[in-house]
């Protein structure tokens, strides 16, 4: 008999047939003439209750199975007597695949999340982590489904580059030079000699696919970017990762208005496909808060994505926060003209100013990037953040500097090489048009759809600095 997986089961109201299950066990519960085997598959939030009868010729190795084992389960599907009246198996045969003992590390009592990172091998079998990777899988679904019917392609941008696009510095080099640093290669005046190493020059992980993604949004129009990225910033707060996934898409002919609204539009699809593709995994995720929490996190949800934007400038935002009673408010940051908004700020104009979803524009050019267009004043950039309730930013773009000379002079501003950026310097050269784009970091998303604390938590194996397992 061909086994038939849980979800299926479940979805189809499957009843009164012969089935085979396998997976593995959540529980093991007896009583003297029979047992209750909760089992699961990974095929859906759901667990399968199943009856073993001691008529059964290994019973009694069945009824000691620890929570863990692997089996095979043959039996008829029957209306369960609960008061869900869910579906259950009446089991007739119980093959056992794979036993664990006493030292397997996931019990079946609460375990916290900090335990689990060191056995990130192990953790998909429990529930929280398995409804986490499902909401993963359902929003790089969405991610797939909302570019295309856009008309936009999707772009594999390369994990190695020359370059670095962000001009931050934190970037992985990437290297086939003697591990024994003494023994490298070197020029004459010592450093290391890059032009014996396997590209013939300095290359580090990439930082982002956005450069890559002008490129051929010059000739497709408008395509986006769906890969990992990485930085070497050395930082081990709950927001941060040293390897994580970035979606940036990037449009031909648009400028800052449109690119906000397509990025308006992504978020809301986001929210609005987990809702309906993952509401049992979501339901779970919140139900390990108190109910005051869930409620909460439920509606914010939905309040964003049935939210109109608010539109607002840097500027007029911190005249907003300037104007704050301290003795009502009190930032730990200041509020200046030309100082970074900080998450308390970014909160406080979503959550408690204006209480919808914040689009802040044409920030001061002196912290953000040399590739934003410069706006006349000369002093502010076409840059934009999305603002939503419950962690502030989620989403950062720009109108990009389309004028060549511009662009130099702000390269020459920022005493930035010129060298490796020859090819994209060209795009402005041969048939330069206005274009934009933003990065949304798919972990940040996660982890506000799920409402769940710490970004290890969201992807498969964190790397974080210090810890390179699995």
């Amino acid at each position: 008999m061909s086994r038939i997986a849980i979800k299926n089961i479940i979805l189809e109201n499957i009843m009164g047939t012969e089935a085979t299950v396998k997976g593995w066990v959540r529980s093991v519960r007896n009583s003297k003439k029979f047992s209750f085997i909760v089992l699961n598959d990974g095929s859906c939030q759901d667990s399968l209750q199943i009856i073993v009868d001691d008529v059964l010729s290994n019973y009694s190795e069945v009824a000691s199975l620890l929570t863990g084992s692997s089996v095979a389960i043959s039996g008829n599907l029957v209306l369960g007597g609960g008061k869900n009246q869910s579906i259950e198996m009446q089991a007739t045969k119980v093959e056992i695949l794979g036993k664990v003992d006493e030292s397997y590390p996931l019990q079946k009592k609460s375990t916290s999340l900090e335990f689990l990172r060191d056995q990130a091998h192990l953790r998909i079998r429990t529930n929280t982590f398995s409804a986490i990777m499902r909401v993963r899988h359902h929003l790089a679904m969405a991610t797939h489904e909302f570019f295309s019917k856009k008309g936009f392609f999707y772009l594999n941008s390369p994990i190695i580059s020359s370059v670095d696009a962000e001009g931050a510095g934190e970037m992985f080099t990437v290297s086939t030079l003697a591990s024994d640093i003494s023994k490298a290669p070197k020029t004459k005046s010592g450093n290391l000699d890059f032009s014996r190493d396997y590209f013939g020059k300095e290359t580090f992980l990439a930082v982002t696919g956005q450069l890559e993604g002008e490129c051929y949004a010059m000739g497709l129009g408008s395509v986006y970017t769906f890969g990992p990225t990485f930085r070497s910033e050395n930082s081990n707060t709950t927001r941060h990762l040293s390897e994580f996934w970035m979606i940036e898409p990037e449009v031909a002919f648009a400028d800052l208005n449109e690119i906000a609204s397509l990025a308006t539009d992504y978020i809301k699809f986001l929210i609005s496909y987990a809702l309906t593709h993952a509401e049992k995994e979501l339901n779970f995720l919140f139900s390990r808060e108190d109910s005051t929490a869930v409620k909460n996190h439920m509606e914010i949800l939905k309040h964003v994505r049935d939210a109109e934007f608010v539109r607002v400038t840097y500027t007029d935002a911190l005249e907003i926060l300037s104007k704050v009673d301290p003795n009502v408010k009190k930032f730990e940051y200041p509020t200046s003209w030309g100082s970074e908004l900080q998450t308390e700020h970014e909160r406080y104009l979503a959550e408690e100013h204006f209480k919808l979803p914040v689009i802040v524009t044409d920030y001061p050019k002196q912290f953000k990037a040399f590739y934003m267009k410069q706006n006349d004043d000369g002093k502010t950039v076409r840059a934009m953040d999305i603002l939503v309730p419950g962690i502030g930013e989620i989403i950062g773009g720009s109108q990009r500097e389309d004028n060549l000379e511009k662009l130099i002079n702000r390269m020459d501003e920022l005493g930035m090489n010129q060298e490796p950026l020859w090819w994209y310097l060209d795009l402005r050269r041969y048939g330069s048009v206005p274009h934009a784009g933003f990065g949304l970091g798919f972990e940040r998303a996660l982890m506000y759809i799920t409402g769940v604390n710490n970004i290890r938590d969201v992807i498969p194996f964190p790397r974080t600095p210090k810890n390179c397992d699995f």
